[in-house]
């Protein structure tokens, strides 16, 4: 199919990219049509090559010979819509960050017994909804070798858009799903101990031995605004914390999340 060029922000085929808002791209109701936004030239192609599925580009002219050019011609066949930055912007609502935006398909999603079959350290994202935690968590999963990523109900999809981007495209990486409630009963199941991150009286250091030793250990993480409910910290195997200075008693969860996963991974 040949570059389209859009000059209205009515143009037929671009309400993907700029009046579905992310529910409606979930499509909760319809799971095999849900689609999600990848957003920069290097996103995508991370994307592309874990086996994702590409259903349209909108790429800034400039780019399509340009930082886009090898996704253009990776993505022959499909609807290519390009245009001025400025007309972007305004369909989409924001600037394109490398002026490059690709639909894809929702794959189909796994459940946890799939997700976790060969992991021995996964972390539980549990009621964590901002978008920029949700991605920074995934970047570190990735680069930390965290084996998994499950995440309660309440907590933020990891396919919208600005987590995606924020993760740069580690959550496509790193195998993920959601729990089916809050409870953390499949987990337990499946032989794993359950770590939650908080601090309370009782808690003990990350790096106790015992915590290492453990052959499948699931890591649990709150927001950083109320953290952990009680009954997930009461409910599990150990509560742990991140030694802290200065009389600093808490980190933002991302950040969090990396000193943790750094320290789990390190071997007895």
């Amino acid at each position: 199919m040949p570059v389209i060029e859009i000059s209205s922000l009515e143009h037929p085929g671009v309400e993907v990219f700029s009046t579905l808002t992310e529910a409606q791209l979930r499509n909760r109701l319809e799971p095999a049509k849900g689609v999600f936004i990848a957003e920069s030239p290097k996103v995508i192609r991370v994307a592309l090559a874990a086996g994702y599925e590409p259903l349209a580009l909108l790429c800034e002219r400039k780019h399509l010979a340009g930082d886009a050019a090898d996704i253009v011609r990776r993505c022959a066949g499909l609807p290519v819509y390009t245009g001025e930055r400025e007309l972007l912007a305004r369909l989409t609502g924001y600037v394109l960050t490398r002026g490059v935006l690709c639909a894809m398909r929702r794959p189909p999603l796994k459940g946890v017994d799939e997700v976790c079959r060969d992991a021995r350290r996964v972390v539980v994202i549990h009621g964590v909804v901002d978008t920029t935690n949700i991605g920074a968590i995934f970047r570190s999963a990735a680069a930390l070798g965290i084996d998994a990523v499950l995440l309660t109900p309440d907590s933020c999809d990891p396919l919208n858009r600005r987590a995606v981007r924020v993760s740069m495209g580690s959550v496509f990486l790193v195998p993920w799903t959601w729990l089916p409630d809050t409870s953390l009963s499949d987990l337990r199941r499946l032989g794993f101990r359950t770590a939650a991150l908080a601090l309370t009286d009782d808690s003990v250091a990350l790096d106790t031995p015992a915590l290492k030793r453990e052959p499948r250990l699931a890591l649990v993480m709150g927001t950083e605004g109320d953290g952990l409910p009680r009954e997930a910290i009461d409910g599990a195997d150990y509560v742990v914390r991140i030694p802290m200075a200065h009389g600093v008693d808490s980190l933002n969860v991302a950040a969090a999340s990396a000193v943790a996963f750094w320290e789990l991974g390190k071997r007895e």
